[in-house]
């Protein structure tokens, strides 16, 4: 029954986690509103799966790979949630609810992992995983591009001698915009290829798929992801300092790319079924 319990649980950490990017990116103190009813939501639930896990099980602490991502993500919720209700901020769910929903998903398919109803199928989620995090990198690209952009528009704005050849160069309103819209689409795209890749890896080897260091490391890309969105939106994070953070996250998420492709779980077509 536990099962059931923790696929509610991930399921409302999902819409917590679309919830929490307007209300955090979007400038609406009110969004919590939504977002903490579905995340509390999703806790309880997540609560009772853990308990049932634990009594089936026969031990009181976690053991299994299964019992341990999903103690964890009721214990990183659970910090969110305290913080919210004692400091009255929801900054935090940007973060805290799309890694507890990442770390529920393996434990919610259950001990007989989920199985592709055919290699279409399967080869289809791989494509949609590939091309996720492939959309992820170009949204970054372009948000380097226009920090870039901004760092030479203010300097010409402040430097008649600038040569005229930049007055194309579009407003730094717009370009500020064009960063933050492209960021924010970014960490979309990063996240749910994250969460594809993992279904697609389950079913070779399991919750395992989160020891392998590499992958370990993505999603430690993907933490500092959202350590740039805070930046921005809490530090008003701007002009050469954005260029220098977003490129050097750009640089970091390429060499974590290519990284996967020579590692265990990238390696070989083979594994995903891909000849």
């Amino acid at each position: 029954m536990f099962l059931l319990w923790l696929r509610v649980a991930a399921v409302l950490y999902g819409v917590a986690s679309l919830l929490a990017i307007p209300a955090v990116l979007g400038n609406r103190p009110r969004g919590h509103r939504f977002c903490l009813p579905v995340a509390l939501g999703g806790w309880f639930f997540h609560l009772v799966a853990v308990v049932e896990m634990m009594n089936a099980a026969h031990h009181l602490i976690p053991v299994m790979a299964d019992e341990v991502l999903s103690t964890l993500a009721l214990l990183i919720v659970a910090v969110f949630l305290l913080i919210f209700f004692i400091w009255r901020t929801i900054s935090f769910g940007l973060f805290a609810l799309p890694l507890a929903l990442l770390l529920t998903v393996i434990p919610a398919i259950g001990p007989d992992r989920y199985t592709f109803a055919s290699p279409l199928v399967r080869n289809g989620w791989i494509v949609f995983h590939v091309v996720l995090l492939l959309a992820a990198y170009a949204a970054l690209l372009f948000a380097m591009l226009s920090s870039v952009f901004y760092l030479v528009q203010e300097r010409r704005l402040k430097d008649k001698r600038t040569p005229g050849f930049l007055t194309w160069l579009p407003p730094l309103a717009t370009m500020d915009q064009i960063t933050q819209t492209t960021l924010v689409l970014g960490f979309c795209f990063m996240t749910l290829g994250l969460l594809a890749g993992s279904l697609v890896a389950q079913e070779d080897v399991g919750a395992r798929y989160f020891a392998d260091p590499k992958v370990l490391l993505s999603f430690g890309i993907w933490g500092l992801y959202v350590a740039m969105l805070f930046m921005r939106r809490s530090a008003g994070l701007r002009g050469r300092r954005a260029a220098w953070v977003t490129s050097g996250v750009l640089v970091a998420i390429v060499f974590v790319w290519a990284a996967n492709l020579l590692g265990s779980v990238h390696s070989s077509a083979h594994r995903f079924g891909l000849k």
